[in-house]
């Protein structure tokens, strides 16, 4: 007696082993066939049973794939492409409950009414399949299989918050790929698992969450559907779905299907919500943990028992009514409306006129909408995959050639891709049909490599979008405690574990800037954690490391060759300044003393090695008195004072107090006291950035570049910044101060009372053409007056020099000797009638003369014109034509602090005496016509006590006078044998 096939319902919550036990049932069979939801979950099985009992009797049959051996005996497909009439030993369909779904629920009730196995037949599924399944199939057998391990609800969480081993669902790809984002902000990276993803990317990205490399997972509720994963806890984003009409909320049983994903084999699992998704209804949770469903009553059918005879025939079966209280009429499908939308098309209608060419409109209209467009455009596409078949047998190769050829590509971004994979799915499905093609093979292979070509690209574009593998990498070492292994190179480039996380300047880490929130933070921990060794070892070398490799900047920070290690501070003494070390906390208190410690010798050596000078006259004890009181100033102005603000001390100074100041460098110019050794390049780059710390500025003023003679002079700069650079602001330039003196050494030897004209020498020291110079000798207090003249032949020039006298006499004991502003052998000339009589002599400190008020220009004699002979017309000689040649000269006169600067002409110079005093009101001083306000004198200066001639008189004269008690000369003076040598000759 022939036994009677076993039909049985395996019934119960996710993580019962269902699927398991369907497929040990079948391998215990010689042929079988079951079916699955998804043809992810087909291809997870698929490779499971190869495993077992190799690839040559395992079949896999989906829409998209297809992989029959000769002899196959084991056959894995997608529900819908499950093979009809096999006679099969074993049938199994899992997920059953899927009859209730609105678009693909009539497929799964017609395979529990259909589909059985010739010995056994499972279907596997929830608890709430048990009264449909009782009432639509005789002698079944019911089997309850209990969950492994429980489920708890946990409420809501912050994303950021949530546990490892964690799988996020959302329910559309725009809210994917934002969780999917965050998460890599946050916790290096997920995995992303869509139903949409070809099976091969889906693989290697359910690789990437299973082998450790991310603790995330954000998916679709295409997990739910027998995805068999590592899970501890889903969260669900949102409580609402779009199931292709309209977004509804979804129910117990369908968060329950999800939710159950959460726990593996004896390990318990959780649930909860996170993001925008409200708390999920007590009484449901409850229902999720205890697996307790409202029991369904209805599911979808649509009739099997097809018509061909026409398209209105066919419309007809589609449409008929169940016979059966617990069957609904399925709604619409999209084969459906396709069929009615190319029905209605004549081209097509008329086509389609006999049972065979019916059938075929039908399978053509059972292609998915893979690419998701819209269903008048699908049908656009499908009438033509019609129209080549009716008129042709098959898909010609050199159209499927087209547009296979545009689809290879890997190129683009994730969308891109993913849209590229949707319509290679297409030509994939086409090229899987018996016939449609006339290669088969050649086309199965070529659209199968397009979409692995794809599906490897979209992988690939997904991990560099949602992961950060060096995150992760650090986030998985430190789980797991184990030491990371950190390497530092001569960028000072910063690996950890082989992956770059930043930069090592000096002894603060510089993190990559691409990482923020709690990735910034933890590759912030992971790193210095791994940089702790490298801090000492660092430290180690700096501490040893020689002064050249040390500097400071022109802003007072402290650099280890092109790495900041710390900044200058105000200290106590200006020559002494603290010392910042640049230090992160993590690298410990012994670095950053170590560093210090050796940051504050080099600037104490330094200091010493440049402020020499200053260093000797500081703690010089034979200093005393007058001389003691003026090395301290020189010590706090660090060796440059202009004259004027000092013009008091160095008149109380006698010669012995000066010479012991110059055995320590001191030169006392006619403008400025200074140091000339501290006017160098490093000793001046110093000043400024000591002098800056102790006024406390917040930028530092930066010294001009070496070797420069003179700087413009910008008015926003204070003239004290000038003076510590080593310049003085003298009209639109500022000089410096050591060639102002030696500029100064050569104005003392010209008469700039009656005026003289500049020296090549001049010119030469100060690098400047002679209109600059003019504007330098304005800025300085002197008076330039610009003329033309008639260029001097060279013949001229000799004829000049032999009427010059012989040696080299100084023009200021010239002018005792002759009248006021005139040349020795010009003596007998009369003198202008406009020249006042002499002022009262002022004593000689080694300063240019300072005039009450600025000096009135006198009125040119008017130059007689030369007569023109009387031509012909359009005639000339060609002397008057040509005429002598002119030169531009100037004539400089000491015009007192006029304030007659051309950067600002009309305001008065606030100098005194070469310095910046304020000159203050002297609307009381004589004026220039009265006879104490008249400059004369050597070189220009206020001196003699002489009587001159009254105005408009005849040649002036000079009263006999005793000769002048000289100063005695200064022994150390290094110019004192010259000086007597030439005493000895006069």
């Amino acid at each position: 007696m022939a036994q009677r096939p076993r039909i049985a319902a395996i019934l119960g919550p996710t993580n019962t082993g269902k699927t398991h036990y369907a497929i040990e049932r079948m391998l215990g069979y010689r042929t079988g066939v079951i079916g699955l939801p998804l043809r992810l979950l087909a291809r997870e099985v698929y490779d499971k049973i190869v495993a077992i009992r190799g690839p040559s009797v395992v079949a896999l049959v989906t829409g998209e794939e297809r992989i029959v051996p000769p002899r196959a005996q084991y056959w894995v497909c997608t529900v819908e492409a499950m093979p009809e009439g096999m006679g099969a030993d074993f049938v199994g369909v899992d997920e059953i409950q899927l009859c209730a779904d609105p678009e693909r629920g009539h497929v799964f009730t017609d395979r529990l009414l259909r589909m059985r196995g010739t010995h056994e037949t499972l279907f596997m599924g929830s608890d709430t399949m048990r009264g449909p399944i009782a009432a639509l199939v005789p002698g079944v057998e019911f089997v309850r299989r209990e969950r492994m391990s429980q489920l708890s609800y946990t409420g809501s969480k912050k994303i950021s918050r949530l546990p490892a081993r964690t799988a996020i669902v959302g329910f559309s790809v725009d809210n994917v790929y934002a969780i999917a984002e965050l998460l890599k902000r946050q916790k290096g990276g997920a995995a992303v698992v869509m139903g949409a993803l070809s099976p091969r990317t889906r693989n290697a990205q359910v690789d990437l969450y299973q082998n450790g490399e991310v603790d995330f997972l954000v998916a679709t509720d295409a997990i739910g559907m027998g995805l068999n994963l590592d899970i501890d806890h889903v969260a669900f984003s949102s409580l609402t779905k779009f199931d292709g009409r309209r977004m509804r909320p979804l129910q117990p049983n369908e968060l329950a299907q999800i939710a159950g994903r959460a726990g593996r084999g004896m390990s318990h699992g959780t649930f909860g919500v996170t993001g925008e998704a409200g708390p999920i209804p007590e009484d449901w949770a409850q229902a999720i943990c205890n697996h307790q469903f409202t029991p369904l009553k209805k599911l979808n059918w649509r009739g099997a028992e097809l018509r061909f005879g026409s398209i209105k025939a066919l419309e007809t079966s589609l449409d008929a009514s169940p016979d059966h209280e617990v069957l609904t009429k399925a709604r619409e499908a999209d084969d459906l409306r396709a069929l009615r939308t190319l029905a209605a098309e004549a081209e097509v209608a008329a086509r389609a006129s006999d049972g065979p060419s019916v059938q075929l409109l039908w399978d053509v209209c059972r292609i998915p909408d893979f690419r998701g467009i819209s269903p008048a455009e699908h049908a656009g596409l499908l009438s033509v995959i019609f129209g080549h078949l009716h008129q042709r047998g098959s898909v010609p190769d050199d159209f499927l050639g087209r547009q296979v050829n545009r689809i290879d590509r890997t190129d683009g971004d994730i969308d891109t891709l993913s849209k590229r994979l949707a319509y290679i799915r297409t030509w994939t499905y086409v090229a899987q049909r018996k016939g449609w093609v006339a290669d088969e093979d050649h086309w199965r292979g070529r659209t199968r490599a397009v979409e692995d070509a794809l599906s490897d690209a979209l992988h690939e574009r997904l991990t560099q979008r949602f992961v950060d593998r060096r995150t992760s990498v650090l986030l998985r070492r430190l789980k797991q405690k184990e030491a990371l292994l950190a390497e530092v190179n001569d960028q000072g480039e910063v690996t950890v574990e082989g992956h770059l996380v930043g930069r090592l300047e000096g002894f603060r880490f510089r993190q990559d800037k691409e990482a923020t929130g709690q990735e910034a933070k933890t590759l912030r921990q992971a790193s210095l954690q791994a940089l702790t060794p490298h801090f000492h070892l660092r430290a180690d070398r700096f501490y040893n490391a020689p002064d050249t490799e040390i500097d400071f900047t022109e802003q007072g920070g402290l650099m280890w060759g092109d790495q900041a290690v710390g900044k200058l501070a105000k200290g106590d003494d200006p020559l002494k300044p603290r010392v910042v070390a640049f230090v992160d906390d993590e690298a410990g208190a012994d670095v950053a003393s170590k560093v210090e410690r050796r940051l504050q010798h080099f600037m104490d050596r330094k200091i010493a090695a440049l402020f020499e000078p200053l260093v000797k006259i500081q703690s010089d004890e034979a200093l005393t008195g007058l001389a003691r009181g003026f090395a301290f100033r020189m010590v706090e102005s660090m060796g440059v004072i202009p004259r004027s603000e000092v013009a008091d001390e160095v008149k109380a100074l006698d010669q012995d107090a000066r010479g012991s100041l110059r055995k320590h460098g001191v030169r006392f110019g006619q403008y400025t006291i200074f140091m000339p050794l501290l006017l160098k390049p490093a000793p001046t780059r110093l000043r400024l950035v000591l002098w800056s710390l102790s006024s406390g500025l917040d930028e530092f003023p930066e010294a001009p570049p070496p070797g420069l003679v003179t700087v413009p002079n910008i008015d926003a700069v204070p003239a004290q910044h000038y003076t510590l650079a080593g310049y003085r602001k003298a009209g639109s330039r500022a000089i410096r101060i050591d060639m102002l003196e030696r500029l100064a050494d050569m104005l003392r030897a010209e008469d700039s009372r009656a005026g003289f004209e500049a020296k090549a020498d001049m010119l030469s020291i100060t690098g400047m053409t002679l209109e600059q110079f003019a504007d330098l000798m304005e800025g300085l207090g002197y008076k330039a007056e610009k003329a033309e003249r008639a260029k001097a032949k060279p013949v001229d020039a000799v004829v000049a020099e032999t009427a010059t006298p012989e040696g080299d006499v100084p023009v200021m004991d010239v002018a005792d000797a002759t009248p006021d502003g005139q040349l020795p052998d010009a003596a007998e000339t009369p003198a202008p009638a406009d020249v006042a009589d002499p002022v009262a002599k002022l004593p000689d400190e080694g300063e240019a003369p300072v005039a009450a008020e600025p000096a009135e220009a006198q009125p040119e004699a008017p130059i007689p014109a030369t007569p023109e002979e009387e031509l012909e017309p359009g005639q000339a000689p060609d002397e008057a034509l040509a005429g002598p040649e002119m030169e531009v000269f100037f004539t400089f006169t000491w015009g007192g602090n006029r304030g007659n600067n051309r950067r600002g002409a009309g305001k008065p110079r606030r100098e005194a005496r070469g310095g910046d005093a304020p000159r203050g009101d002297r609307k009381d001083r004589p004026n220039r016509g009265d006879k104490g306000d008249r400059p004369r004198g050597k070189g220009g200066k206020p001196g003699g006590k002489g009587k001159g001639g009254k105005p408009g008189g005849g040649a002036k004269t000079f009263e006999a006078r005793p000769p002048r008690k000289e100063k005695p000369i200064d022994p150390d003076n290094p110019f004192a044998a010259a000086l007597m040598g030439l005493k000895d000759k006069t």
